[in-house]
């Protein structure tokens, strides 16, 4: 089974400190780029989130993006009392010194830095649940990219039926174009009033045979397709083979088209390059 490297994933996990969620999004591309976007908390992730993807994947652009919407507000506040006591203890130290100091402010207590403590979350222990639903992204994904590539599989697989249609047109075709040729040869001589030395056509027959002769480029069409078959159906990063067959086919195309002498091998050869280009476009997104 082929992938296409195309797809997109979301997953979300609420916990007790907060919800995290993963997007994956991957597109086409040379190799396996991955992109990643991470809040400053779970910068450790990185690298275990690269090992993530070469495991998983071979080729693509993937964008990996984390958010973290930390809960933290609605935490049970508790008061560090050795803290406030110092505080309190530094304030009154202070007011001693002033002849009409102003009251203490519990507030303003409240308000100083350390002295309100919030349940913290374990950075570990957040880190491992963000990797967790990370690789619960990363299948989604590569399950996005299988539906994908199972599509892409079939329309090749229909323009592969095409071209065996094509190529099983012109080898019949190919006998009835050199007589239809000779045809022509003798109809013009006529019109022209020429007496042709019979065995002068059959020599200038024989020689357009030769030159016309696709029965080796309608063998390696053949032989492609049933590769480009094999290939398929073998699956795994199949791309860049894949894409190698493109180019071979495209080279018998253009051979073909280059020894064509009626419009019939013309149109064969036109149509050949129209279907191995719609192949080629669509090859250029398998993994």
């Amino acid at each position: 089974m082929v992938h296409s490297m195309t797809a997109f994933a979301r997953t979300e996990l609420a916990g007790s400190h907060g919800t995290l969620s993963w997007e994956l999004r991957s597109v086409n591309h040379r190799y396996l780029e991955p992109q990643l976007r991470l809040p400053e908390a779970f910068r450790d992730l990185e690298s275990a989130v690269r090992d993530a993807l070469r495991q998983g994947l071979s080729r693509g652009k993937v964008e990996c993006t984390l958010r973290f919407n930390d809960d933290s507000a609605g935490q049970a506040l508790n008061v560090d009392p050795e803290r406030a006591a110092q505080l309190i203890a530094a304030a009154e130290t202070v007011a001693s010194l002033i002849k009409q100091p102003a009251a203490l402010n519990p507030l303003e207590i409240l308000a100083w830095p350390g002295v309100l403590v919030a349940t913290a979350a374990d950075p570990q222990a957040l880190n491992n649940e963000a990797l967790t639903l990370f690789k619960q992204a990363l299948n989604e994904l590569k399950n996005g990219r299988g539906r994908e590539g199972a599509e892409l599989a079939k329309l090749l697989n229909e323009r592969l039926d095409a071209i065996d249609g094509e190529v099983a047109y012109l080898r019949e075709q190919v006998p009835q174009m050199l007589a239809s040729q000779r045809q022509k040869v003798l109809e013009r001589c006529r019109e022209m009033q020429v007496e042709l030395d019979p065995q002068r056509l059959e020599q200038e027959m024989v020689l357009l045979a030769q030159k016309s002769d696709v029965a080796e480029e309608l063998d390696r069409l053949s032989t492609h397709v049933s590769e480009v078959r094999r290939v398929l159906k073998a699956g795994g990063a199949a791309g860049r083979r894949l894409d190698f067959l493109m180019q071979e086919l495209n080279r018998e195309a253009n051979t073909l088209g280059s020894k064509a002498f009626d419009t019939r091998s013309t149109q064969a050869a036109v149509s050949l390059k129209v279907l191995i280009e719609q192949m080629r476009e669509q090859v250029q997104n398998i993994e």
